[in-house]
């Protein structure tokens, strides 16, 4: 009986443990034995697995992060990681692997194909809907429907006080949460790291809502947004395994300089892994469930070095390589919908 093992590596979000379970059992239909592999690419470097049948998967489709675990480990940083990862896939008797996960776990997979570990199938994962080649990743539509009741919550809060709210929410380096949440949430202003924020502008917006007697206004910030003369706000330059700074503090800054500029209160809420966590949205049970079962039926057929994909309505495979190759940022036409319920 070949055997299949799965990993979810990098950030967890919601939806994880659907492709897990859809794996398993179309697998399982199919005759294979499943592996889980645990903690990400840490799982191969250390030999640290688990059985994967019927029992392990019960009663985890609605259930968030990962019966498997994660980790942001990168095989390609230190010294002695590789061998150990292509030793451990020989000694763990793998047929084919499935790597769920974002750039960087997906950029160690495409590594890992052109260095001779090539029965590789990837499942795109990133809350913040930056990977190309895929419409979304499972995660996305669930940090967004978070964001989106957060902003709703604010809005009676921010009235009540006449405050000016600043909302931080992921995005390194892809606004995609930022520009929808603004949309559903009815967000004033909404800023993202592909367009530098003019501060001018921003509290322009803010002084026109209060000459026509609007006291309060909601702003949506992308952590990994920028002021155009300022450059990025950093909570600490330490960089993880895959050389990315961790991000935090614009929406600390902004709020200071829109109180500072227009004497208004304003205070900041930074949503942060509130996004991440909790049950999956019906949306994200789906994708992920016809992701999980599309990458068993492309081992089952040798098409290995491949992505599952959603491209319109269909799941689709592209080639692994073209999904890292370069991320996918948001689409500015989209933001211009934004700038109409500015003011």
């Amino acid at each position: 009986m070949q055997k299949i093992g799965i990993l979810t590596g990098g950030g967890d979000c919601p939806g994880l443990n659907p492709v897990i379970r859809a794996a398993v059992r179309k697998g399982l239909l199919e005759g294979y034995e499943l592996l889980g592999i645990k903690d990400g690419w840490k799982g191969l470097v250390e030999n640290n697995t688990m059985p994967l049948d019927v029992n392990a998967i019960s009663g985890i489709l609605n259930k968030g992060g990962t019966i498997l675990g994660t980790s942001r480990t990168n095989p390609y940083k230190k010294e002695g990681m590789l061998p150990k990862v292509m030793d451990n896939f020989k000694k763990m008797g793998l047929y084919a692997l499935i790597a769920v996960g974002g750039e960087d776990t997906l950029g160690v997979a495409s590594k890992l194909v052109d260095d001779g570990l090539t029965n590789i199938v990837g499942v795109p994962k990133t809350i913040d809907n930056d990977l190309s080649a895929t419409d979304y990743t499972f995660g996305f539509d669930t940090a967004l429907n978070i964001a989106t009741e957060a902003i709703d919550r604010l809005h009676t809060t921010a009235e009540s006080h006449h405050r000016i709210m600043v909302v931080e929410v992921m995005g390194r380096h892809a606004g995609w949460i930022a520009v929808e949440v603004g949309i559903a949430g009815g967000a004033d202003v909404t800023l993202i790291p592909e367009v530098p924020i003019n501060i001018e502008e921003v509290c322009n917006v803010i002084n026109k809502r209060h000459t026509r007697g609007k006291a309060f206004s909601i702003i949506v910030v992308a952590e990994g947004a920028q002021f155009k003369d300022k450059g990025a706000i950093l909570q600490e330059q330490k960089l993880d395994a895959f050389g990315h700074v961790r991000l935090g503090g614009i929406g600390e800054a902004l709020a200071a300089e829109i109180e500072k500029r227009t004497g208004y209160e304003t205070r900041v809420v930074v949503l942060g892994h509130l996004q991440r966590g909790g049950s999956p949205t019906a949306f994200d049970r789906v994708l992920g469930t016809r992701l999980g079962v599309k990458a068993i039926e492309l081992i089952k057929d040798k098409k290995f070095n491949r992505m599952v994909a959603l491209q319109g309505i269909k799941i689709i495979d592209v080639p692994l390589k073209d999904a890292v190759k370069e991320l996918k940022t948001v689409d500015l036409e989209l933001y211009s919908i934004t700038k109409v319920f500015s003011g």
